[in-house]
């Protein structure tokens, strides 16, 4: 999703990783969440953080997670496929709303309420395969599926490079979650 984040680390890694598993199709879609300011990752007038914050941080992204299910609901409905699969979690995240299982219960429910599929017999599972595990338990389960983390990034300020910042939250998360799996982290840092 290219949703006017700050860079484009991500969508240049979810193609890497799309190349290097010779998927059939790889498609981004533009979705521009900047209009809505405020969100420290869309909204270059507001600070990343590079300390741990009390409540819902202000790197959370109004409806980001909601929009981003809405897309590949409205894509797996034109497939034909029932199984829409999201790389949320609820132990070591940051506090965002829309990574809870209670979240992910409720869009299933309206995925098989507001779908012309649904409607015609066709349920949807929304899947969030790591929603209740630790980042040292992911890492030890990517590691084990032989994941490729040099391919990865998790910063929120990358660099032109694709290099990670090292001290926003979701490097500290992604640092520590290497450091509790005892496994050396192939992040390229700055």
């Amino acid at each position: 999703m290219q949703y006017g984040q700050r860079h484009n680390a991500e969508l240049d890694a979810a193609c890497n990783i799309a190349q290097a598993f010779k998927v059939t199709e790889h498609k981004v879609f533009d979705i521009d969440l900047s209009v809505f300011k405020g969100s420290a990752l869309t909204d270059n007038a507001v600070d990343v953080p590079n300390r741990p914050t009390q409540g819902v941080p202000i790197t959370y992204v109004p409806a980001r997670n909601t929009v981003f299910l809405s897309v590949a609901l409205a894509w797996a409905e034109v497939l034909h496929v029932q199984d829409i699969f999201i790389g949320v979690n609820a132990v070591d995240y940051s506090g965002y709303p829309d990574c809870r299982p209670e979240y992910i219960e409720a869009y299933q429910s309206m995925a098989n309420l507001a779908t012309k599929a649904s409607v015609e017999g066709q349920k949807f599972t929304i899947h969030a395969p790591l929603i209740s595990l630790s980042k040292s338990e992911i890492i030890r389960l990517g590691s084990k599926l032989e994941v490729d983390y040099s391919l990865t990034i998790s910063c929120y300020l990358a660099d032109r490079k694709g290099r990670a910042c090292g001290s926003c939250d979701a490097c500290r998360f992604r640092k520590q979650g290497f450091s509790e799996a005892g496994i050396d982290d192939p992040t390229a840092y700055f």
